[in-house]
Order: structure tokens, then C-alpha cells, then sequence
């Protein structure tokens, strides 16, 4: 079992730098970085070294630590990048994250969370910059998305609690400036 996890790790770490340019129709290398903590609630866009700009966010209702399966509402830690938008929305606009990536993979097979097959499809997606599957139980269709219809009670909610189900949520008004800065490829890092 030891030498069979080993084997594992060594193909996911080979199968993640092979993933990582994943950069599905952008045309250029992304200006810009965000750095999402969802211990202090918030989303910075960097250039480089620079801060450029930083928002409030919400993130997964469901508390502290890594999403490890569909239903959690934990938002996952890690680094992922936008693969696509949709600007039609329930949540006002949605940017997309690469979730499952690599490690997200690599956990749920370790933990039985997925299959073998559902690893090879995950990590096959990556390795060949196309979206991971979305409906493995680790889950999908995680990304940064707007609050939706507006009323002082949501933005009440969304300011003092996180209730996402694993998303980031920003205002619309602050999704919709945050896409200035975001193309297809845009890394996203999500830290505790």
C-alpha cells in the first residue's frame, strides 16, 4: 500500500506540473494574481509584489479546513485558476476555478472519497487543460460568483457570515470590477 500511495503522489506531482499552464483559450499569460484567506475574509488582486486591490468576501459555510467531497460548504485551499465565466448567473456572475485539481484529486483517491477512474478523468482533464470533471464526489463548480438579487438583508448576511456552499462571494459591484483584472489562466491561491 505505501509503495502503491508513492506511486500515486509521484503521478500527481507529474500530472500537476503537466497541468498547471492550463491556461483554456487565454491568449497571454494573466496580469494578475488573486490571493483569496478565508480566515480574514478577504480577496487580494496582486501584480507582481503590488496590491492592487482588496475585497471582502464570504466563503463555505462549512467552517474551517479543505473541501474533501460534495455537500461539505468548505471552500478548498489551494492554488487554481479561472477556466470560465458566466455571466448569467443566479449569483449575478460566476468565474469558475479549476476545483478538483491535483491535490484536491490525489486526497479524495487516498481517502476513498473517489475512484481510481475518477482520479485518471480528473487528473486526464487537467493534464490536457480541459475543466476537471464537475460531478465526481468530491464535487465541482466551485469559483467566485456575485451575492445575486440584492436586498439589505443579503448584504447584511453577506457581510457578517459566510454561506456559500463553497464558493467566494463578493458584492455584485465588486464581482463585476474584479473581472477587469481576471482573464481565462488567472491564478487563484485560497489559504486558511
Amino acid at each position: 500500500m505505501r509503495q502503491l500511495l508513492g506511486y500515486l503522489f509521484a503521478l500527481a506531482a507529474w500530472a500537476y506540473m503537466a497541468a498547471v499552464p492550463i491556461e483554456v483559450g487565454a491568449a497571454s499569460q494573466p496580469r494578475y494574481e488573486l490571493e483569496i484567506s478565508k480566515a480574514r475574509r478577504t480577496l487580494v488582486v496582486k501584480r507582481g509584489d503590488r496590491v492592487e486591490r482588496t475585497y471582502r468576501v464570504s466563503t463555505g459555510r462549512g467552517g474551517h479546513g479543505d473541501k474533501q467531497r460534495s455537500g461539505d460548504n468548505k471552500t478548498p485551499i489551494g492554488t487554481y485558476r479561472i477556466v470560465r465565466f458566466n455571466d448569467n448567473s443566479r449569483f449575478y456572475f460566476f468565474m469558475q476555478l479549476n476545483y478538483p485539481n491535483v491535490k484536491d484529486a490525489f486526497y479524495g483517491l487516498k481517502h476513498r472519497v473517489i475512484s481510481r477512474s475518477a482520479f485518471d478523468d480528473i487528473i486526464d482533464a487537467l493534464r490536457n487543460g480541459r475543466v476537471p470533471p464537475q460531478n465526481t464526489r468530491l464535487g465541482g463548480l466551485i469559483g467566485i460568483h456575485g451575492i445575486g438579487d440584492v436586498n439589505t438583508e443579503k448584504l447584511q448576511i453577506h457581510e457578517a457570515l459566510d454561506w456559500t456552499e463553497g464558493c467566494i462571494a463578493l458584492t455584485n459591484d465588486d464581482v463585476r470590477e474584479l473581472r477587469r483584472y481576471v482573464d481565462v489562466g488567472t491564478v487563484v491561491v485560497i489559504s486558511e
